[in-house]
């Protein structure tokens, strides 16, 4: 996988991502935080190399490069039980067949920053960690627990079987303001064109609702997400819980 910016460069480094190679462009005053970069990945024995700005321009399919082009492994994704086991109570987020990459790499950093134990997404319809997730989540995704499971259906009834409560973000629940997230928590959202599933829904413990003016009846799902996770976070704080 190839992916570029100083920033992602910084988090890839932080959670010690495999890095095969790194390209950094070739400047006469490339600043400290670009030169500590170039440090850190001559100290940890990386491969690099210095490049002009056209090859890295050619390297990345963009001009945005930041002077900064690397290739990295493949993403390594969770299991169900590591998300389970990040922090309690747990508050998980599921997602049902999310197809855009730029949605799924904003609820990534979204769920990073809430401090979300993990994301679990099904094995069919759905968009994994791409290069573009990878740029949309600024490389928090380096950080986040992400596991893909082949029925999420049953992934719901097992994590009830473990004491989580299960809530289906949808139009017509209770709002969220009048539930308590304060117990070990997992949200399910809905895909861009038609939300939930009907089975996945049915599999859920309740269904919740972000109230909303004006006659708008639903928001962009990585909106959704921000909004439901920090009501959680909200209440876990007042409480004491996480």
């Amino acid at each position: 996988m190839r992916v570029y910016g100083r920033k992602i460069l910084e988090e890839a480094l932080r959670n010690n991502v495999p890095i095969k190679k790194v390209f950094f462009q070739k400047m006469q005053n490339p600043g400290s935080y670009f030169l500590s970069l170039v440090e850190e990945v001559e100290k940890r024995g990386i491969k690099y190399s210095f490049e002009s700005e056209e090859k890295l321009k050619n390297l990345s399919g963009t001009k945005k490069h930041q002077g900064v082009v690397f290739d990295i492994e493949e993403y390594r994704y969770s299991s169900v039980e590591e998300i389970l086991e990040a922090k309690t109570p747990p508050l998980i987020v599921l997602l049902d067949q999310i197809q855009d990459p730029h949605n799924l790499g904003a609820i990534v950093r979204t769920s990073v920053g809430a401090g979300a134990n993990g994301i679990i997404i099904p094995k069919d319809k759905s968009v994994k960690v791409t290069e573009t997730v990878v740029k949309v989540s600024v490389g928090t995704v380096f950080r986040a627990r992400i596991a893909v499971v082949t029925n999420l259906a049953r992934t719901i009834e097992e994590l009830k079987e473990k004491g989580v409560w299960t809530y289906a973000s949808d139009i017509d629940g209770t709002p969220i303001y009048e539930e308590d997230f304060t117990f070990p928590t997992a949200f399910v959202f809905g895909n861009e064109g038609e939300g939930i599933r009907r089975l996945v829904r049915e599999k859920c413990d309740r269904v919740v609702t972000i109230p909303m003016e004006n006659d708008i009846d639903s928001l962009n799902v990585s909106v959704s997400v921000g909004v439901v996770l920090f009501e959680a976070v909200r209440q876990r704080r007042m409480k004491g819980a996480g």
